[in-house]
């Protein structure tokens, strides 16, 4: 697959035999799970605060996931509102550790900014954040956050 990748890889992990559906195939959860997992952390990053799920838009599954893939879940902040953050995220498999790499499903994650209350709270702007936070990327139709 020539496709190039959108974002930043946030993590990586080796699907395991315990990970199977009865087909042999991963569990389509368990790569959701994954999903969840590097875009709390785009997101928490962005919005340097605590981040819950609220949804996730537009998930479907392109190729299934295998025992001994390496799967890499690569994030972009796609859009930042008062208390909520939009991630794009992709999800890629190295077949065999080295051999063929492959799209095997995308989506857009939803969350919002809480404080310890669990209460939405505000995003902070692009200016009061850390290098290392993400920012969204500069389109045609908008203007790039940094």
């Amino acid at each position: 697959m020539s496709q190039e990748t959108r974002g930043r890889i946030t993590t990586r992990t080796m699907a395991m035999p315990g990970d199977t559906n009865p087909s042999g195939d991963i569990f389509g959860g368990w790569v959701l799970s994954q999903m969840d997992i590097a875009a709390g952390i785009c997101a928490g990053q962005r919005a340097q605060s605590r981040v819950v799920t609220v949804a996730v838009d537009g998930m479907s599954f392109i190729q299934p996931v295998k025992v001994g893939d390496i799967l890499g879940i690569y994030t972009e902040v796609d859009r930042v509102g008062r208390t909520s953050i939009d991630v794009h995220i992709e999800a890629w498999v190295r077949r065999g550790r080295i051999g063929l790499r492959e799209k095997v499903t995308e989506a857009t994650f939803k969350f919002v900014s809480v404080d310890d209350d669990g209460k939405p709270t505000p995003v902070p702007a692009v200016e009061d954040l850390p290098e290392y936070a993400p920012r969204i990327k500069k389109t045609a139709n908008d203007e790039a956050e940094d």
